[in-house]
């Protein structure tokens, strides 16, 4: 072959290649803008929080399930086994955004229908269930492996109908969980403590409530855009500084910021207080933390998101060192109420804060599902530490070290982060 040839060859590759920037460029940028509201917009949008009312808010009342665990079916386990469960269900809950999240980039919202019946499913398996290995492998892997394709999808969608208002919208979405969080411990604890229902039928009843709501949502929570054909990961988001260091930023703040949903009801019985108010207590923070996700996610979309999410991790951490010192009933309600409001901020800001990194409004899903699946294993290991330190010093105070130092350690990477933004590291990025 000639010189003439091959030089004809890569020029012709080059040519190419620039054709197909020129028409990725193209196509994004003949993408409808989001509407940031109406009719359809808002129903997908609650939708979506009907989701995160079941699944998150669901999970949010794991420390009544603790807290009963420890004293019926799994009274000879210790703290920091039981633990186990809800955090391998909270890391696969993450984990599974790094396949969910692309999915629906794909193939758009149907993927919530079948995860919707496994969902039934697995709560109907959880009331069935009597040993260790039952709890986890009904609540610990399947219920937090199928929340991951209810919540990112989710996200997604409501990401493609609001672009200006994304972290408002995304905020009234999340704190579905905190409603289903006050919701759902209330009823269980009354159920659990005050009635002659039993654990499985306690359980069964909250399944039961859940179905007409997954049902409107597989209704109403539909794509805007069309699908995304190329890769099913982006691989380019590893090369990106900002994405990388959010993530790092939400693992640290992972490793504490549940550890009160988780053992707030044990810390109050500890300290005297009668079990269905402690279990008030959980109710309490997701109360406040409802208005913890969406507040700060209005106020994110005036002054960054970033900024919210990096203020959010250093008030959290700074309450959270202050959680020994709670010690009557009236501290516990007000130190509830501060932490559900501060701690709400991290997820809520977390999800905004993954939209600003792609460029095609089509890899919202990927992005946000492969950033809360990189994080998912500080999810993992986060109670389950906390647990140990609890049976090992038989108090609190090493806890809220650990979980303080952890989430300020996150919200000192979220502000870094800035510093890969266009406007630095003191714009309102």
């Amino acid at each position: 072959m000639s010189t003439t040839e091959t030089e004809s060859q890569k020029q012709d590759s080059v040519n190419t290649m620039e054709a197909g920037r020129e028409k990725t460029a193209l196509d994004v940028s003949d993408l409808e803008e989001a509407p940031d509201g109406g009719l359809r917009a808002w129903l997908v949008a609650a939708g979506a929080c009907c989701l995160f009312f079941t699944a998150m808010g669901f999970s949010n009342a794991f420390g009544v399930f603790v807290e009963y665990y420890l004293s019926h079916q799994l009274a000879e386990e210790s703290p920091d086994k039981v633990a186990w469960i809800g955090s391998l269900a909270v890391f696969f809950q993450f984990v599974s955004g790094n396949i969910g999240g692309p999915l629906f980039d794909r193939y758009g919202a149907w993927i919530i229908r079948p995860a919707a019946v496994l969902y039934i499913f697995s709560i109907m398996m959880t009331s069935l269930c009597q040993e260790y290995y039952q709890f986890m492998l009904a609540q610990g892997v399947l219920m937090g492996f199928v929340m991951g394709f209810l919540q990112f999808p989710a996200m997604a969608a409501v990401s493609q109908y609001f672009n200006k208002k994304r972290a408002a919208a995304l905020g009234v979405v999340i704190s579905g969980s905190s409603i289903g969080g006050v919701v759902i411990p209330i009823a269980l604890s009354k159920m659990l403590n005050g009635s002659s229902l039993g654990f499985g039928w306690s359980v069964r009843i909250i399944g039961f409530i859940f179905i007409p709501l997954l049902a409107f949502s597989c209704v109403v929570i539909t794509s805007r855009l069309p699908p995304r054909t190329t890769n099913f990961i982006v691989w380019g988001a590893f090369k990106e500084p900002r994405f990388m260091l959010l993530a790092l930023a939400l693992s640290f703040m992972l490793l504490g910021v549940f550890t009160p949903l988780f053992y707030i009801p044990t810390y109050a019985v500890m300290k005297g207080i009668d079990p269905t108010l402690a279990s008030y207590l959980l109710a309490i923070i997701n109360a406040a933390s409802t208005f913890g996700r969406v507040i700060p996610g209005v106020m994110a979309d005036k002054f960054g998101r970033l900024n919210i999410f990096a203020i959010g991790g250093l008030v959290s951490g700074i309450v959270i060192f202050c959680w020994d010192k709670a010690e009557t009933t009236a501290a516990l309600v007000v130190y509830s109420i501060a932490i559900g409001f501060t701690s709400g901020t991290v997820v809520s800001g977390a999800s905004a804060a993954f939209t600003e990194c792609p460029t095609d409004p089509r890899d919202l899903g990927t992005y946000i599902g492969m950033g809360m699946g990189l994080s998912s294993f500080a999810a993992l290991i986060g109670p389950p530490v906390n647990g140990v330190l609890v049976s090992n010093y038989g108090g609190f105070s090493q806890v809220t070290i650990f979980s303080g130092v952890m989430v300020l350690a996150g919200s000192f990477v979220a502000f870094a982060t800035k510093a890969t933004t266009p406007k630095g590291l003191f714009g309102r990025a």
